[in-house]
């Protein structure tokens, strides 16, 4: 646990590559937070929220998995903004509603509704995760791997404020990611489990077992809504939500 951790942590702070898993794979969910617990613990990084990801087929019986957003990863939509990626990792931008946590659960509640879940959000945006990390294999090992290193966040950038959005189905937003001016992927959030409330009880109720609080004003990047799509030092990611709001980005080498 403790190398893996190390591994992760010193290869991204030395924006190195590491071309092998650094260790045994974790063989549970379990043991795979257990290391990102640890490398949260070794990174000098606030964070400023979580991601949320799909895990298909399901494992350890859990369809969603988790990993921290630093707030030096963190940015603002604008005009020129580029995103870093390991050049010799992994890297991939994903379309996702992002929430902001309005009220800090309780840290002793552990189980959520649907509703529940909602009732602590106090906005909704659109935006872009950038996934990356320093082994490239990062997605073809299982979600225990994916864990291991933050969840494979390297970088959210917040768009626009979604007004009136407790009056919105956002489950009918096309959504749509763009790379280099050719459409890579569009699809709603209908098929995204229980859509982006969904992602949020998930997260309250994984970080409540972990022992890890919650803060207000945090975000939460709830998952791919078009899919994981690959990108490469030098593209262009434009991510349209519902035909009135885009985000876009570069992508540069980390």
């Amino acid at each position: 646990m403790e190398l893996i951790a190390r591994a992760f942590t010193d290869a991204r702070r030395a924006r190195l590559a590491l071309p092998d898993f650094p260790g045994r794979i974790p063989e549970s969910l379990g043991q795979a937070y257990g290391v990102q617990d640890r490398a949260i613990a070794l990174s000098d990084a606030r964070i400023a929220g979580w991601k949320v990801g799909k895990i298909s087929p399901p494992f350890d019986g859990t369809d969603r998995l988790a990993g921290p957003i630093f707030s030096d990863h963190v940015v603002d939509a604008g005009d020129d903004v580029a995103m870093p990626i390991f050049a010799d990792g992994f890297g991939a931008a994903e379309a996702e509603f992002l929430l902001r946590i309005g009220t800090a659960p309780d840290p002793l509640k552990t189980r959520y509704s649907h509703a529940e879940a909602a009732a602590l959000i106090d906005a909704v945006h659109v935006g872009i995760e950038i996934a990356s990390s320093p082994f490239p294999g990062i997605n073809d090992h299982g979600p225990t791997v994916t864990v291991s290193d933050f969840g494979n966040n390297n970088g959210l950038i917040v768009g626009a404020a979604i007004e009136g959005w407790r009056d919105l189905d956002l489950d009918v937003w096309p959504v749509e990611l763009w790379i280099n001016d050719t459409l890579i992927g569009s699809a709603t959030t209908a098929t995204m489990l229980d859509g982006p409330f969904g992602a949020a009880r998930f997260l309250f109720e994984l970080l409540a077992a972990r022992g890890i609080p919650v803060g207000a004003g945090q975000w939460i990047s709830t998952g791919a809504v078009t899919g994981v799509h690959p990108v490469a030092v030098g593209d262009r990611v434009v991510a349209r939500f519902g035909g009135r709001l885009d985000v876009a980005c570069g992508i540069t080498a980390r």
